[in-house]
């Protein structure tokens, strides 16, 4: 976990020694300045989160080094340390953007007080600036040309301007259930809301209650401050609640509870929130089965997909492969300064022929790959992993017909070359399992091997 820098700033060697040892037991990040201009490097190397500044320093003023402070970074926290009777001081150092002051001598529990409370402001400024800048994105590209995408965003259209608040996205893993969900969101009239995701299969059952509705200060034992939950924090917003069907039973009831009426408590607290978010669910599984199996409530179901959206896998869609793939290559390209413009045939073939059991995910993976490995103007057959040409492939005395030579022809050596190569590479060059992958007999294979110089 990060740790909280502090700057100490005071030409008081004593003051300093004291406050560096008892913020360090209490896990901050410390160091120390006697003089402005030392606070002032100390404040551009470090970029401490909060800066305790003595207003009487010799050379540069506290005031002034705060003015510094402040136009390299305004969001630092500086909390200003004056003598008794520089109350007038002080106050003007809170009109340039001071956080607060104490007065000398000061008690250390009460100055700990302080720190710890202007610190959880900042993280909630922060926090909020996370959120505003999410509400400035506009929705995803969804590329698909096919009848099932068309149909698809006619639904999503009519989705994101509806008022329904609760959605339940069902496909196969790696799909895009989660783009789906910010379409939605970013098309909407919530656009300008935050939209917060969670993955309820990442998070302990025991920790998805605080995650989802918040806590109270003390609520439990590591409850050392008020928290807000992702249903408050996204008021007004959208809630993603992905692979919804590994929730466990009881979040399950608790969840259902809070859908009735959008109402809840944080944990350990009285007070009733109300709050105004779409919930968008997500799932690979199948849900009446799992309501079979008694792992998932039934009513919680019929509530859960009040608007249902089903995606379909990548081999259903298979006119959208090369699309997507081109578009993938286009990202690519500016991310890793490549120029590749397009897709040989031949593996445009092997990829329209492939099943993608990881659906866009499985293809988005492929196209990273084959960027970064290739050297070449265009995509070619060898950039594709042999498992991926091995499965598009016919077997061994299986009818051709389902392939064509392209027009400009092929190096036939140059593809057996680079299907030894890749049978070896994913074996660790071991030559039997390597041989089995493309159906060789071992002294087949070895004659190859001697034959493309892999051999001596």
């Amino acid at each position: 976990m990060k740790r909280n820098k502090i700057l100490v700033v005071d030409d008081e060697h004593l003051i300093r020694w004291s406050l560096e040892q008892n913020l360090k037991k209490q896990g901050f990040e410390v160091f120390t300045a006697g003089t402005g201009e030392d606070a002032l490097r100390l404040a551009r190397e470090e970029q401490p989160d909060l800066v305790l500044l003595d207003i009487q320093l010799p050379g540069i003023s506290g005031i002034e080094v705060l003015e510094k402070i402040k136009d390299q970074d305004d969001e630092t926290i500086v909390i200003m340390v004056t003598a008794h009777g520089g109350l007038e001081t002080a106050v003007n150092a809170m009109r340039l953007g001071a956080y607060d002051y104490v007065s000398k001598p000061f008690n250390l529990d009460e100055l700990s007080i302080i720190i710890r409370k202007a610190l959880e402001t900042s993280d909630l400024r922060r926090e909020v600036a996370r959120l505003r800048s999410e509400t400035k994105r506009t929705a995803p590209n969804i590329i698909g040309n096919s009848r099932h995408m068309q149909y698809l965003l006619e639904v999503l259209d009519k989705v994101a301007k509806s008022e329904a608040s609760t959605v339940l996205v069902q496909g196969e893993s790696g799909t895009g259930k989660e783009l789906v969900a910010k379409w939605v969101h970013y098309s909407s009239s919530r656009a300008e809301k935050p939209f917060i995701a969670i993955n309820c299969a990442a998070v302990p059952a025991t920790l998805l209650e605080s995650e989802l509705f918040g806590h109270e200060k003390g609520a439990f034992t590591d409850a050392k401050a008020t928290k807000k939950g992702l249903f408050e924090l996204a008021d007004g917003g959208t809630v993603f609640l992905d692979e919804i069907g590994d929730m466990e039973m009881g979040m399950q009831a608790k969840l259902l509870r809070f859908l009735e009426d959008r109402s809840f408590r944080r944990i350990g607290g009285s007070r009733v929130f109300t709050v105004d978010v779409r919930i968008i669910s997500a799932t690979n599984k199948d849900l009446q089965r799992s309501i079979e199996e008694k792992s998932f409530r039934n009513d919680l179901y019929y509530r859960l997909q009040v608007i249902p959206i089903f995606l379909p896998a990548l081999r259903e869609r298979r006119e959208d492969i090369i699309p997507l793939a081109n578009h993938f290559i286009e990202g690519y390209n500016k991310d890793f300064n490549k120029k590749i413009q397009g897709i040989a045939a031949m593996a445009e073939r092997v990829m329209l022929d492939y099943s993608w059991p990881g659906n866009v995910r499985e293809l988005k993976n492929v196209i990273e790959r084959a960027i970064i490995l290739g050297n070449d103007e265009t995509l070619l057959l060898e950039h594709l992993p042999l498992e991926i040409v091995a499965k598009a492939s016919p077997k061994v005395g299986a009818p051709m017909s389902s392939f064509r030579l392209p027009p400009e022809g092929i190096d036939i050596e140059e593809v057996e070359k680079e299907l030894i190569r890749q049978a070896l590479d994913i074996t660790e060059w071991n030559q039997s399992k390597a041989a089995k992958k493309l159906n060789l007999g071992i002294d087949a294979f070895r004659y190859r091997m001697k034959k493309f110089g892999y051999l001596k």
